[in-house]
Parts: C-alpha cells; structure tokens; sequence
C-alpha cells in the first residue's frame, strides 16, 4: 500500500500491520511499486505480536524514504526474498521499467525486481544473478 509520509509519522506502521480504509487501484499496475493508493479513513486494524529475535530480518517501525535514498540499493535475489527477506523492513519488490530503445523511448516494458537497502554485513543477502535487460533489435 502507497501512503505518505504524514500517514507515516501519525501511525507509525510496520510489517505485518493489518489496515482498514478506502482505495483505488493504481492506472498502471506494471508500472507501479503499491497495489493500492490514494487511501482515506486509514485506521490501523492490530499489530502482531512478534516474538523477540535477533535480525535479520529486521522487523519494527519503518524508516523514512530518505533513509532509504540515502542507503542505496543493491539488487537482491529472487528466491532469497521469498525465503528470508520478505518481512524485513529493507528489502522490497517493486515495479521496474525498461526503455527498450533510447533511440525511440516510447518502447517500454515493465518487470518486477527486489531490492535490498539493508547493511552489506547482512547474513540473508545473496545478489543472485546479474539481471538481463532486453535492448534494440534483440540485443540483451
């Protein structure tokens, strides 16, 4: 869910949180990190008890966006995200969109990568393959 950052600051969520509220769906879902925005009457619903554990995958209250401008990303494999990172504040799978053809930018395509922002010391991270991105005249 797409929420902003005073939302953020009044609610404090987490991982794991549940919600209630009003939504629409995004114009482009390919082409878009949330699956849900513009929520109004938002109330938090209930947080889980979580049982205390040392990270990762780090749980809690999530930092703001320019913590995570300021961390950077690095790209984080597939399956460790199913696996281990899923519920960790630093990690995500968000949409990506490719120019095809700089020549003709209107060509584009969309796929969805994960990412971590995490610390490099971290035990779970593993980078997975380099990922191929399609170019002009089936040049990858």
């Amino acid at each position: 869910m797409g929420i902003g950052p005073v939302a953020q600051a009044k609610h404090s969520f987490q991982v794991g949180d549940g919600v209630q509220g009003e939504c629409l769906p995004p114009d482009e879902p390919r082409s878009e990190p949330a699956e849900f925005y513009k929520v109004s009457k938002l109330k938090p619903m209930g947080r889980p008890q979580a049982e205390p554990s040392t990270p990762p995958p780090w749980t809690g209250a999530l930092p703001s966006l320019e913590v995570y401008r300021e961390r950077g990303f690095r790209r984080l494999a597939a399956r460790t995200y199913d696996s281990d990172c899923g519920g960790c504040i630093w990690s995500c799978r968000m949409a990506v969109e490719i120019i095809v053809d700089h020549w003709n930018p209107s060509v584009r395509r969309y796929r969805t990568e994960t990412f971590c922002y995490g610390p490099k010391s971290c035990p779970s991270y593993k980078p997975g393959p380099t990922r191929k991105v399609p170019g002009r005249q089936g040049m990858i």
